[in-house]
């Protein structure tokens, strides 16, 4: 089952259970994922957008989402930093299980490997194979620098 399919059983799932923080949150994926399918029609692609780029879309939304839960609590909003986490924990539903710092490790050197990765100049084929193979199991601003290192020593 596709990510567009479960979010939309989800959806339903949620109107039928009365849970309205749930379906906001849910909503608001909807609403994402069809800004996109939107702006990818301009471009000349009628299918809208793939699994992976959902995924990308819903890693965004939890980044966003964590952002703001931080600042939330700096200000002192504990009860809006609690509802921004709750939208983290709706969201993440959707995404696969994210990689720890051993897997990410061995999964760069796969790619370091796979690309005959030997200098820094190397660095965006590397990032792209690792976006290609592990769209939302990885945080890609924590991976790039750990990218550089590994190509610069």
């Amino acid at each position: 089952m596709d990510l567009r399919t479960r979010i939309a059983a989800a959806l339903k799932a949620a109107m039928k259970n009365k849970e309205p923080e749930r379906l906001g949150t849910l909503r608001l994926i909807n609403a994402a994922i069809k800004d996109r399918d939107i702006a990818l029609r301009g471009d000349g692609a009628e299918d809208g957008v793939g699994d992976g780029e959902v995924l990308s879309i819903l890693g965004r939304m939890v980044k966003q989402r964590q952002e703001s839960a931080r600042a939330y609590e700096e200000g002192g909003r504990l009860d809006l930093a609690e509802h921004e986490r709750a939208e983290i924990a709706v969201i993440e539903a959707f995404l696969p299980r994210q990689l720890n710092d051993t897997e990410v490790a061995a999964a760069i050197d796969k790619a370091i490997a796979r690309q005959e990765a030997d200098s820094i100049r190397d660095m965006g084929k590397v990032m792209a194979a690792l976006k290609a193979d592990y769209a939302g199991r990885m945080d890609f601003g924590q991976v790039g620098p750990m990218v550089r290192q590994r190509l610069a020593g």
